[in-house]
């Protein structure tokens, strides 16, 4: 098995922050690993799963994803972060990844955040980076009943083409022959098998949001490549209210490992702030 080098415009760099004082590790069905964040008070609560992107885990580059929850926390939403099977701390490994099988961890995933005490199940949200940005708009699309607000951080467009942009035809084209490929992010080396890219083409971003009936938010940075979807797919959304965010000067993580957490907060905030509304 040969070790490829993988581009870090689509892979955001493994950061583990600390967990808030409200943070609760559990397991989930089938050894999915995750943080469950309950803001204090009596009444149901709104809450939102988060999905990481690819290469990382359920706390996010920068610790974002831990920041978002306590932000959702002040304004009163619960959240679900989990790391998908072979990422983190879930069982499994990363060979076995395909984009079915990260919608099936997250079906999971919000079923259990939805039977949660102090949780109000019709109004759940759901929040995607990256890769996993594509795979919630998938999930909302097939479980509209679920969900009421989306929202997407730096997500992929198209599965296929950004992949194959991200990681190099050369992988690709080892995993066809050879059926495994080795990745080396930089920060970590991973192994994907010819199941993942082949599960590339199973599902349409472009679809999904389509048939997707709730609130959807997309922010991304004007540097990044997924600054080209989301004015595309606004038009396409048929739910409201809906917004795009082109961060001026971002990138794709948006800045979360700079000195300067400005805009990285920035994005938090208004994430938080838009669940607010939408749920």
């Amino acid at each position: 098995m040969r070790l490829l080098p993988a581009s870090f415009a689509l892979f955001a760099m493994l950061s583990l922050g600390a967990a808030a004082a409200a943070d609760r590790v559990v397991m989930l069905e089938g050894g999915i690993a995750g943080t469950l964040n309950l803001p204090e008070g009596g009444s149901r609560a709104p809450a939102v799963l988060m999905l990481h992107g690819f290469g990382s885990s359920r706390d996010e580059v920068g610790s974002m994803y831990a920041r978002e929850a306590e932000a959702l926390a002040k304004a009163g939403i619960a959240s679900l972060r989990i790391d998908f099977h072979g990422f983190g701390k879930s069982d499994g490994d990363t060979g076995a990844t395909t984009i079915d099988g990260q919608l099936a961890d997250a079906k999971v995933a919000v079923a259990f955040l939805a039977k949660q005490d102090g949780i109000d199940p019709k109004r759940l949200g759901v929040l995607g980076f990256s890769l996993g940005g594509g795979v919630a708009t998938v999930l909302a699309a097939e479980e509209p009943d679920r969900f009421r607000s989306l929202v997407t951080w730096s997500s992929v467009g198209d599965f296929a083409r950004d992949m194959k942009a991200s990681i190099g035809e050369k992988a690709i084209a080892t995993a066809e022959t050879e059926g495994v490929v080795g990745l080396d992010l930089g920060w970590r080396t991973i192994v994907l098998k010819k199941g993942f890219f082949d599960s590339l083409a199973t599902h349409k971003i472009d679809a999904a949001i389509a048939a997707y009936p709730g609130a959807f938010l997309a922010i991304a940075g004007a540097k990044d490549f997924s600054a080209a979807y989301p004015e595309g797919f606004a038009k396409l959304a048929k739910g409201a209210p809906k917004e795009v965010w082109i961060v001026p000067e971002g990138d794709h993580i948006f800045g979360s490992l700079g000195d300067d957490q400005a805009m990285a907060d920035s994005v938090i905030a208004k994430t938080a702030e838009w669940f607010g509304k939408t749920l």
